[in-house]
């Protein structure tokens, strides 16, 4: 059965009791893409041991994942409004399996960081799929419980992930060490391949956007030619060819800039909505949003390397670390959108990039009066404030970004949101070269390493704390108040909800 949502939610659907098992099989598949971008880092220490991965590899798979999904996050949006949400939704968890099984096999570095490519390219087919299947299935007045269960689903996947990944690579699996991580969304994957085609019903947008594919393999070129030197640029002793990439990236970006005006005059379907930019406080936003996305991308690499590496903790000790802190993130999160925003505004988020700044600060200190000798306990104080912090950022920022934004570009404008933040991410884990591996040596004996690594994390935390006041700063141009949108109203072009670790 297939319908053409032209009232989203108001298809055969909403009365089928089937929705119900639609709803958890599309909710499964994004738990499991957000378990996967947690899970990994904690594992990071026994790739790089068993696979023998340099850092440089490290960096790329974090980093490639998250550019994979960033660049095709609107296409698989769309692809889904012209073919079929089910019918991507389907090629995209399939895919998603795929990946996962060659990560799992991966028999050397580099098979490992081309799998975690495809891996993030067919989440961005999988991931768009799942606010708009709820949004074409259930009707209005059952899409407010439906959301709710999806805000519990990513806090559940905050926490999860890394506990997840410690233990499966703690219990080393039929001797299967990290591989038990990517091997696990196997039986998943398949489950939800054959469950979805029988209960997730067809739905197509009445208006879909076309495609834009020049504007992909601009955005990905230009990323790439940003990235690839910045991760690889220490470990070949910074050649000059990096900086004229660098350098190049930005000429690539200003022709995709260009592409996107004359595509947008032609036939009103560019990639990016570039009118959505007169918008004061959509372009403040997103400029938020981005530097948040570099802040996380910089900050929990360099936690996970300072823990295992640096202190030499287990990564079951590492992985419970941080459990204060995912408790912290939910719990704010919940008060900042339902207490706080409805009655201070703009001063919420701002006051989380402060507190977040604090968090960090305190952190640094602690990290240098301990030494190696800190203990997990003590650094439950900084992680809770730091938790607090960006718990009151994330989740009223994308309703401070879209109220001022015309409802017409609502769904546009959601699916750029995203977009940047797993840029920002990419850029943030690229970044690590300089702000933490930057300030290591080459060449350190065993006993140099851990001073090494907490020096490293340190400075690295030093660079999160400016950008965390950079981000207060730019945060005065969002609205004192931001309006109320229509519930749902701009969700199923979204992608993603904002990303918690």
């Amino acid at each position: 059965m297939t319908s053409t949502d032209t009232t989203p939610g108001t298809t055969g659907g909403g009365t089928d009791r089937r929705r119900w098992f639609a709803l958890a099989i599309v909710m499964t598949a994004a738990f499991m893409d957000l378990v996967d971008v947690t899970i990994v880092n904690i594992a990071i220490p026994s790739i790089q041991r068993e696979a023998g991965a340099s850092f440089s590899e490290i960096q790329w798979i974090t980093a490639g994942y998250a550019l994979a999904f960033a660049a095709g996050l609107i296409t698989g949006g769309r692809l889904g409004d012209i073919h079929g949400r089910k019918r991507i939704f389907l090629v995209g968890i399939g895919g998603f399996t795929v990946a996962s099984a060659l990560c799992g096999l991966a028999v050397n570095p580099e098979m490992l960081v081309a799998s975690r490519f495809l891996q993030g390219a067919m989440a961005a087919l999988m991931v768009p799929q799942v606010l708009s299947i709820v949004h074409a299935t259930f009707p209005a007045h059952e899409r407010g419980k439906v959301f709710g269960l999806f805000g519990a689903v990513v806090g559940l996947g905050a926490v999860s992930g890394p506990l997840l990944g410690a233990l499966l690579t703690e219990w080393n699996l039929f001797g299967w060490e990290w591989r038990s991580i990517f091997l696990i969304n196997l039986p998943v994957g398949v489950a939800g391949l054959i469950l979805g085609s029988r209960f997730i019903t067809e739905s197509k947008a009445p208006r879909a956007l076309k495609l834009d594919l020049v504007g992909v393999a601009l955005v990905t070129l230009g990323l790439l030619m940003l990235l690839y030197p910045l991760i690889r640029g220490r470990e070949l002793g910074w050649p000059l060819w990096g900086y004229f990439s660098m350098a190049g990236s930005l000429v690539v970006l200003a022709a995709l800039v260009a592409y996107e005006k004359r595509k947008a005059a032609r036939d009103g379907s560019p990639l990016v909505e570039l009118s959505l930019f007169r918008v004061k406080s959509f372009a403040a936003g997103i400029a938020v949003q981005t530097v948040f996305g570099v802040a996380l991308g910089i900050f929990f690499l360099v936690w996970t390397l300072y823990m295992q590496f640096g202190l030499g903790w287990s990564p079951l000790k590492a992985g419970l670390t941080g459990v204060p802190f995912s408790i912290a993130v939910s719990a704010a999160a919940g008060m900042s959108v339902q207490l706080l925003v409805p009655r201070f505004g703009r001063k919420v988020l701002q006051a989380g990039a402060l507190v977040m700044a604090a968090g960090v600060l305190l952190y640094i200190w602690e990290s240098g009066h301990y030494g190696l000798a800190i203990a997990s306990w003590q650094m439950a104080l900084p992680l809770v404030v730091m938790g607090v912090g960006m718990g009151l950022i994330v989740a009223p920022l994308t309703d401070a970004i879209l109220s001022e934004v015309p409802r017409e570009h609502s769904g546009s404008a959601s699916g750029l949101i995203n977009t940047v933040q797993q840029m920002g991410n990419a850029l943030g884990l690229g970044l690590v070269s300089v702000v933490f591996f930057g300030s290591i040596s080459d060449h350190l004996s065993r006993d140099q390493v851990g001073p090494a690594f907490a020096n490293a994390f340190e400075n690295a935390l030093g660079w999160v704390a400016a950008v965390m006041a950079v981000i207060f700063l730019l945060m005065f141009a969002l609205p004192k108040r931001p309006a109320q949108h229509v519930e749902g109203e701009a969700l199923p072009a979204a992608g993603k909800e904002p990303a918690l670790v």
